[in-house]
């Protein structure tokens, strides 16, 4: 079965707000694919894919207002060659949510790692991660 996979496919992240969502990623890098709206019987759910670091983000803003108290996924992480220079880019980009004032570094998990989080603007975490 693993020959069937052939890689990511998307992360779909909720948003309140598609706009503010699409413009949050271009900021920080992405670049819009496409834009759809899916009909539904409370409304047109708004859907968008964003290309961003080697994989698509699907952003999906719900006709309905969506519970969002602990974001829209728990996180996902980007790898990066290095934390500090990824952090520096996405703060002159406009962007200070980061959830601590310094990356972690955890030099005994999975072979050593550093990494630094931060939030998009529908809570969603974002981990910049460098794997040794």
């Amino acid at each position: 079965m693993k020959s069937l996979y052939q890689g990511l496919g998307h992360i779909a992240i909720y948003t309140e707000n598609m706009a503010e969502s699409i413009a949050f990623y271009e900021k920080i890098g992405g670049s819009l694919q496409q834009q759809a709206a899916l009909p539904t019987p409370e409304g047109d759910k708004l859907l968008a894919l964003v290309e961003f670091g080697g994989f698509t983000l699907e952003l999906i803003q719900a006709p309905t207002p969506m519970p969002m108290t602990e974001g829209s996924i728990p996180h996902f992480a980007v790898y990066v060659t290095d934390v500090d220079t990824a952090a520096a880019a996405i703060r002159a980009a406009g962007v200070n949510t980061f959830t601590t004032p310094a990356k972690r570094v955890v030099p005994n998990v999975f072979g050593g790692l550093e990494n630094w989080f931060f939030t998009g603007p529908s809570g969603e975490q974002i981990e910049l991660l460098h794997m040794y």
